[in-house]
């Protein structure tokens, strides 16, 4: 049975959690997680996409987007295949790097609340890492 299509439409607001395949952590070694924050910004300028806020956890990351036009499934595409592409090669490996992506449509308000939110937990994960 196919997914179920994404809703897009202009000036759509989402919040987007896209987890590592097994749960692999991904952004621990190898400055990855500086290698991804580079491809989500090459995807927000691509985009013309609106970026309230993100954080990188070790296994997944969470996004809180806008899109001015309905380009969620495209610019994501490029996101999470730009990415697997780099990491791969990076570590000489092959295959899909993220599980699955799931994309919520959410009211302007919960994305206020959601970036606050991610951003808190932003800066006490990059509090945790640099101590470690």
């Amino acid at each position: 049975m196919p997914r179920k299509q994404r809703i897009q439409y202009p000036g759509a607001v989402y919040h987007i959690i896209s987890r590592g395949n097994y749960r692999k952590e991904l952004f621990l070694k190898e400055n990855t997680g500086a290698a991804f924050e580079r491809a989500l910004m090459e995807t927000v300028e691509r985009c013309g996409w609106k970026l309230h806020a993100y954080v990188i956890m070790s296994n997944h990351y969470h996004l809180a987007v806008e899109t001015p036009e309905p380009n969620l499934v495209d610019g994501m595409k490029w996101l999470q295949s730009t990415f697997a592409t780099r990491f791969n090669r990076l570590r000489n490996e092959r295959g899909h790097v993220f599980a699955r992506q799931a994309a919520l449509r959410a009211p302007a308000w919960l994305t206020r609340s959601t970036g606050f939110a991610i951003s808190a937990l932003s800066r006490s994960v990059k509090a945790a890492i640099s101590r470690s």
